[in-house]
Formats: C-alpha cells, sequence, structure tokens
C-alpha cells in the first residue's frame, strides 16, 4: 500500500463533487486550495468535462480524480442514471484515493444527496469524518425542475435527512441553508457554519471593455451561468423581445455566457421570438472570454426564477457581477437581495416585461449604474470576498478534528 505522507495523518481530506470538473467548480476549488495552503493533504473526485478529460492530474499539490459519466441528464430517469453511475464511479475512485493518498475526512459537495452513501460507509469501517457541503437544496431543486411532489421528491427528502444524520460538521452557503441544516436536518447549532461562495479578486479581473462584443450596438446585457430550466433564462430572452419590439429599442445586445442542458431549446426559443440578432450565446468559455462579456457589459441580468429553491439559494453570478462593479437586475428573491443590496434592481417577481423595463431603466441612467457598481464592489471588497470566508471554513475543520 502506498500512503501519500505530504500531509500529517488526521489532515488528509477527499472531496466529492458531481455536477461540475474540478477546477472549473469555482466554489470547490477554492476550498480545496484554502485546505491545502493550511496544511491539509486535498484529493478530489469529480467527473469529466470539456477541458478536463484527464482521469487523473494534480494542480498545485491537488490530486484530482475523474469519471465518465453516460449522459447529461434530463427528466427523472436520467439523472437516475446520472447518479447511480456516478456513486458508482465515485466508490470505485475512492478506495483508489485511499490506497495513493489516504484521507481522514470526505468532504461531500451536493448535488445528489447519495453521496452520503460514501462518507458514511467509510465513517462506519474506517473511522473517517463526515462533512456535509450543502450547495443545493435537492428537495426544492426537484420541485424547481419537475413541478411536482412525488415519489421523488419525498425519496429527496429523505435522503437530504439521512445526509445531515451522517455529517459530523456541515457547511452552508447562506443563512437559509444554515436554518434547514437546523431545522430540517436536526443538526446541532454549533456544527453547522455558513461558509458563502465569495469571488475571489485576483481572477475577477477589472480590464477594458471589447466593444466588439456589442455587435454594432451601443448597449450589452451580459449574463454567465447555467443554461438550465430553473435558470430562467426564458424569461431573459422574452425581457429582450419586449426591449426590441415593445420598446422599439434596437441600440441593445445580450450576450449569454454558460451552457446546460437548456442551450440548445433556448437558442431555438430566440429564434421563435426573432431576436437572433440581439443575442449572443457563448456556450462555455474559458476564464477569459467571460471575463470580457461581463467587463463590457453595461447592466447583468440574474433571471432567476422565483420559486422555492432559487428564493433560497446564493447564486455565484451575483457576486461575480458585482465584484466587476456591475449593475445587475434580477427577480426579487430573498437571497438574491441579501447579495446584492443596492446594487441591484428588483423586477416583480417572474415579469420578463417588468425586467424588460428595469434594464432599460438603467441603461438610460448611466449616473445610477455607476453607483450601483460601486456599492456591489464595495461590498465585495469589504465583506464578501473569498478571503472573509475562508476563516470560515477552516474554523469548520477545526470543530471536526476536533472530534478526530
Amino acid at each position: 500500500m502506498v500512503i501519500n505522507m505530504t500531509a500529517s495523518a488526521g489532515k488528509r481530506v477527499l472531496i466529492l463533487v458531481e455536477n461540475l470538473p474540478s477546477p472549473f467548480d469555482r466554489r470547490v476549488w477554492q476550498e480545496a486550495t484554502t485546505l491545502q495552503a493550511h496544511g491539509y493533504g486535498v484529493s478530489i473526485i469529480c467527473p469529466t468535462g470539456k477541458g478536463y478529460e484527464q482521469h487523473y492530474e494534480e494542480i498545485d499539490g491537488i490530486h484530482i480524480y475523474r469519471y465518465d459519466l453516460p449522459i447529461e441528464a434530463e427528466g427523472a430517469k436520467g439523472y437516475a442514471v446520472e447518479y447511480s453511475a456516478a456513486l458508482f464511479h465515485t466508490f470505485r475512485l475512492a478506495w483508489k484515493v485511499r490506497r495513493e493518498q489516504g484521507f481522514d475526512v470526505v468532504h461531500a459537495c451536493n448535488p445528489p444527496d447519495l453521496l452520503f452513501l460514501v462518507g458514511g460507509f467509510f465513517k462506519l469501517f474506517f473511522g473517517t469524518k463526515f462533512l456535509f457541503d450543502h450547495h443545493d437544496i435537492n428537495p426544492e431543486l426537484y420541485e424547481a425542475k419537475f413541478g411536482r411532489r412525488d415519489f421523488f421528491w419525498t425519496l429527496m427528502v429523505w435522503l437530504e435527512r439521512m445526509t445531515f444524520k451522517t455529517s459530523d460538521v456541515s457547511i452552508a452557503t447562506n443563512e437559509s441553508y444554515k436554518k434547514i441544516a437546523i431545522e430540517r436536518g436536526d443538526m446541532d447549532p454549533e456544527k453547522v457554519f455558513v461558509v458563502r461562495s465569495g469571488p475571489k479578486l485576483d481572477r475577477l479581473k477589472i480590464i477594458p471593455p471589447v466593444p466588439a462584443l456589442k455587435k454594432g450596438r451601443t448597449y450589452l446585457v451580459g449574463y454567465v451561468g447555467v443554461m438550465g430550466k430553473q435558470e430562467g433564462i426564458d424569461l431573459l430572452l422574452q425581457a429582450a423581445s419586449h426591449i426590441v419590439y415593445g420598446l422599439g429599442r434596437e441600440d441593445i445586445h445580450f450576450g449569454l455566457v454558460g451552457g446546460g442542458t437548456s442551450l440548445e431549446d433556448m437558442k431555438a426559443l430566440a429564434v421563435k421570438l426573432d431576436i437572433t440578432d440581439y443575442v449572443t450565446f457563448t456556450g462555455r468559455v474559458p476564464d477569459q472570454a467571460l471575463l470580457e462579456m461581463l467587463n463590457t457589459a453595461d447592466v447583468c441580468a440574474n433571471p432567476d426564477i422565483a420559486n422555492e429553491m432559487n428564493d433560497k439559494s446564493t447564486m455565484n453570478k451575483i457576486m461575480e457581477y458585482m465584484a466587476l462593479g456591475k449593475a445587475i437586475v434580477q427577480f426579487d428573491l430573498t437571497e438574491g437581495r441579501f447579495s446584492a443590496e443596492e446594487a441591484s434592481l428588483y423586477a416583480a417577481k417572474n415579469d420578463p416585461i417588468d425586467m424588460a423595463e428595469k434594464i432599460v431603466e438603467l441603461l438610460d441612467n448611466p449616473e445610477l449604474r455607476i453607483k450601483m457598481g460601486e456599492h456591489g464592489r464595495r461590498r465585495v471588497e469589504n465583506e464578501l470576498e473569498w478571503r472573509y470566508e475562508a476563516p470560515k471554513l477552516l474554523r469548520a475543520y477545526e470543530v471536526l478534528f476536533e472530534q478526530l
């Protein structure tokens, strides 16, 4: 048996993540590099993805083990296939990591809420600790995707409960998630830590705009994020249609950055709405292209649908917009308002017409845009940047290791 001894026994961490490859998943990578910089040995198991096809590589001293997924899931059956395959490969690779690197803690990032099976197994038979990193509230996510509370929704509730029951410590992305951990998961409040997904300003750099991205128009509205059903891209496209045909504004272009299961559907919707000349879909792009789009944008949009899932969730894109000093328009959601405060205008929930009018209001008021952007940038610099969250992550680990 070959065990990596670069980290002392008791300080070796295995991070499990299923929905994005590392280091593309920014929150996971920030956590991993923070732990590694403070003396922890860190390994990650995750899926492969575009640009991250290698099944093993070491980056910045972090060991990354990747597996191939059979499909990018759509529908309940598709998710069942994807998650079953992910669970199999995660178990398989966990044994490999145990042989090659060793680990004392399993740090599981959902979705899905199945990874407690891996953490629980090694906890039961080898005495490792289990930390749950609560990224998504899966019962609400399932309802948002499929619009129903059926057997699978009930299963999600049970899996969430079992995940918290298995956890020695959990970390939440905001106070809403912490409340769920305590009330729904019956976690000890002393073992639940809020660690927000704060941006790193050394990555989210303010750079000169690229005028060509405006496609000859005066203004650019930017979006970055997943192209999925609950992200509300259809509402943003309806807002764009109203801007062009309802308000007669042909001086505004939309730059939408990101990939996902709904990307092709959203391209088709743009054709149906006859706004393809006013919208650029980039798909998933490298950081430099993302930064060019957002730095060129005059206003950034967050069209996340108003539902229970999104109301309680903190969206990374909001803080990325703020880090770049951009004024925002979004629907009025609890955690979105907490993050952005005065850096955003808030449209009526799920109302694309109101979103359109607030976008135009901001574009026509450069002084207000500057004021809002400055507020957002200050809030990131003084309160929300990752350097303020890293000590909270480390404190969660201190409490965890006090139990070893």
